[in-house]
């Protein structure tokens, strides 16, 4: 039987159930916590208890997993998931490893590399495939997929190098790959071109954020690769309203690609990118970029659309579970 590591250990993929493919726990900046966060707006007990009662109340909707792409740019930190997911023994949690950068790359990979100042083999390849083979940091944790971003200024130099490190850390484990993409640039094909070139198995990514386009042929066109839609974003109207949303998955289940999507929010318990005011945004900004919006009114809206049970379900179990398969 396959199995997929969690931040609890491998699971059984048979396991998985229900998946949402792509969640974040939190996003925070450690350099905007450590300065400005602590004793103003971060209390990590509050932050916990309230991430644990959060994913609790998905699980008890019927989810079983969630699919963490939080990664170097967003935050990870990996103790802090553990002790959410040990209050949550119910739900699986996925760790992610990559490099999450809109244009440029960190300043500590950008001097080592093949042709630079420290002239070396990449040393991001050999991160990602310790994160995934052995671990991550001292914790024990395993990464189980990869995750990188094209977005709307595309293939910088810095963005490039990522996306080949991190397909060339696929050609070496097999671990999937998730794509942070722009629907409006269609940044998603630049992905999946540079993907193929390093001899990505291209059923194995997941274009993320395609969903925030209504544009069926460029969604045929990405999914005519191999590749899974990522419908990834329900709720977050600012994008793209969820009554459009909603048409499109059903326009595509249609067209027979039912087994190219997934579904999810991309929403977390709490993002630094408002502060502390991270509630107020959420409650004022997007009220149902929330973690059970799918449940609680996504799917009865895609039956009501023409999607049968038979597509939910393998949306929402049987794509996830071939990912990582």
């Amino acid at each position: 039987m396959p199995t997929v590591q969690t931040v609890r250990g491998p699971v059984d993929v048979e396991r998985l159930g229900q998946t949402l493919m792509h969640e974040h726990v939190f996003v925070l900046s450690t350099e905007h916590l450590d300065n400005y966060g602590r004793g103003a707006w971060w209390d990590e007990e509050h932050r916990v208890a309230d991430a644990v009662a959060k994913l609790g109340a998905v699980a008890a909707k019927g989810v079983r997993t969630i699919v963490d792409p939080t990664v170097w740019g967003l935050g990870r930190y990996i103790p802090r998931i553990q002790r959410v997911a040990e209050q949550v023994p119910q739900l699986n949690i996925i760790a992610a490893t990559g490099v999450y950068a809109f244009e440029e790359l960190p300043h500590q990979y950008e001097s080592r590399g093949p042709g630079l100042f420290l002239d070396m083999p990449d040393p991001m390849i050999d991160d990602f495939v310790r994160d995934l083979t052995e671990g991550i940091a001292d914790t024990g944790v395993k990464a189980a997929f990869l995750k990188c971003v094209v977005e709307k200024k595309g293939l910088t130099p810095g963005v490039e190098r990522i996306c080949r490190a991190v397909a060339r850390a696929h050609v070496l484990t097999g671990a999937p790959i998730t794509v942070h993409t722009n629907s409006f640039t269609r940044s998603g094909l630049l992905a999946l071109d540079l993907f193929a070139e390093e001899g990505v198995n291209l059923e194995k990514v997941v274009v993320g954020h395609a969903g925030d386009s209504n544009d069926l042929d460029y969604l045929m066109r990405l999914a005519d690769t191999g590749a899974t839609l990522g419908m990834d974003r329900f709720g977050l109207d600012a994008y793209n309203p969820t009554v459009q949303r909603v048409a499109t998955v059903a326009a595509l289940c249609r067209r027979g690609y039912a087994d190219r999507m997934v579904l999810s929010h991309d929403t977390a318990c709490f993002m630094d990118y408002f502060g502390g005011a991270w509630d107020e945004a959420l409650s004022t900004l997007a009220p149902n970029w929330r973690y059970d919006h799918i449940h609680d009114d996504v799917l009865a809206a895609l039956l009501d659309s023409g999607v049968t049970d038979e597509q939910i379900e393998q949306m929402l179990v049987f794509n996830p579970k071939r990912y990582f398969s």
